[in-house]
């Protein structure tokens, strides 16, 4: 099992869902955060005064996954939240040594 967590702009979530639920993915976690990679943030004028943004909204999704559905989630992420622009996101892979379904009891494969 693996354990998918992809960082993406905040307006490609609805595009990501979307191609996930496609491929059979049935559950994901979304957190709204804040981060910069190599786009380093940009500035923004407010009352004619400039501030820097060092920190970028983002959205992080994270997809607990059977390995063989790995690639195929990666492939929908991939190109769900692509714009060809620069902070479009990165995609992190884990191994998961154990699911558990705390209402059943279930583990492993069952439980996601």
């Amino acid at each position: 099992m693996k354990l998918v967590s992809a960082i993406i702009k905040p307006f490609k979530l609805d595009d990501v869902r979307q191609g996930l639920s496609e491929i059979g993915v049935q559950g994901m976690t979304v957190t709204e955060t804040k981060g910069f990679g190599r786009q380093k943030g940009h500035t923004e004028l407010y009352r004619g005064a400039e501030y820097v943004i060092d920190f970028l909204p983002k959205i992080k999704i994270e997809v607990a996954v059977d390995d063989d559905q790995l690639n195929a989630v990666i492939e929908s992420i991939s190109k769900s939240a692509n714009t060809s622009k620069i902070g479009d996101g990165k995609i992190f892979v884990y191994d998961l040594e154990q699911v558990i379904r705390i209402r059943t009891g279930e583990t492993g494969s069952e439980a996601i």
